[in-house]
């Protein structure tokens, strides 16, 4: 039921995608408004309380509801496992800006290429040159993809396995939506914010993400340039200040042959990435800053965009034959 449950969602996403602004993002972000207010008072205990019922809640609700429709029809709760999936992952809830800038980009209308990035992940990138404005177009893109569509995969087919339904990639999305909305309210609202609460939330979703980026990166690595890959998983992770970014990106970078990582221009966020001066391992002392490879190209556009639809079918036929042998079995 997995399989078809994730193949279903995928195919009506593609062909009729969730609008930029959608109902399903105006909802996620009144509920944080409505838990932050009611339940968090400021202390450190009131941290994981908003954080469990923001997140946990809903997970139990689409498990409940999963359950229930399983007792009456097999097939009601395969429909729910869709229309959770339809909600929570699927490419063209970014995609669409990845695709306007790359065709900026393609007419060489940098301007709007560089408008674009800047509504999209909320930084200044009006002083990157072409060459980094590709660079952090291909680094957002990535991590986009994993957050969208393999993040959300690996939990939902972990918990399903359980009979728990959707419950997982309710709870990916949540943590992921939690992590980021306190951030970005936080550090460009400029609202007053629980640090314990925005703590927690990014130190929660580290955890919860913490096995799905390890997932990705191996599929990268798998149908990409493997030996690379690896090589760079272990020696250039440590470039981005976020664990699971790292590797997620150190991977996917060797995998295509492209140098991602390196100081960050002015104006943007800086602790995306870090140098190995900065806080690298002493063994990586010589290290550049940067993954080895080429500059990044229009080229390694394409590149990224088949590198995530390769491994897209990679884990998908690996769920069919789970979903086949268990049928078997």
């Amino acid at each position: 039921m997995s399989f078809f449950a994730v193949l279903f969602a995928l195919l009506i996403e593609q062909l009729k995608p969730l609008p930029r602004r959608n109902v399903v993002h105006d909802a996620l972000t009144s509920w944080m408004r409505w838990t932050g207010r009611n339940f968090d008072a400021g202390r450190d205990h009131h941290a994981w309380v908003v954080w469990g019922v923001t997140v946990l809640v809903p997970a139990l609700l689409a498990c409940a509801i999963h359950i229930g429709l399983a007792q009456v029809n097999v097939v009601l709760a395969l429909v729910w496992d869709v229309v959770v999936l339809y909600l929570t992952m699927g490419f063209r809830q970014f995609s669409h800006y990845f695709t306007d800038i790359r065709h900026a980009l393609e007419r060489g209308d940098e301007v709007t290429a560089r408008a674009l990035l800047a509504e999209w992940r909320h930084l200044d990138a009006s002083e990157l040159p072409r060459s980094e404005l590709m660079r952090h177009v291909i680094e957002h893109a990535l991590l986009a993809a994993h957050r969208h569509v393999f993040g959300v995969f690996f939990w939902f087919v972990v918990l399903s396995t359980l009979g728990l339904g959707p419950a997982g990639a309710v709870v990916y999305r949540m943590a992921e939506f939690a992590s980021r909305y306190w951030g970005f309210k936080s550090r460009v609202v400029g609202a007053p914010v629980n640090d314990r609460l925005l703590a927690l939330s990014q130190r929660l979703f580290s955890l919860v993400d913490h096995l799905p980026a390890r997932l990705t990166a191996f599929g990268f690595a798998v149908v990409g340039n493997f030996e690379e890959a690896v090589s760079c998983w272990r020696r250039d992770a440590g470039l981005w200040k976020h664990a699971n970014e790292g590797i997620l990106l150190a991977a996917a970078a060797g995998a295509v042959g492209v140098q991602l990582g390196g100081h960050a221009a002015p104006g943007v966020t800086p602790d995306r990435s870090k140098t190995f001066d900065a806080g690298g391992s002493d063994e990586l002392a010589g290290a550049e800053g940067s993954t080895p490879g080429l500059p990044p190209e229009m080229g390694h556009l394409r590149s990224v965009v088949a590198l995530v639809w390769r491994s897209v079918v990679l884990w998908m036929l690996l769920l069919a034959l789970l979903s086949l042998a268990n049928l078997i079995g």
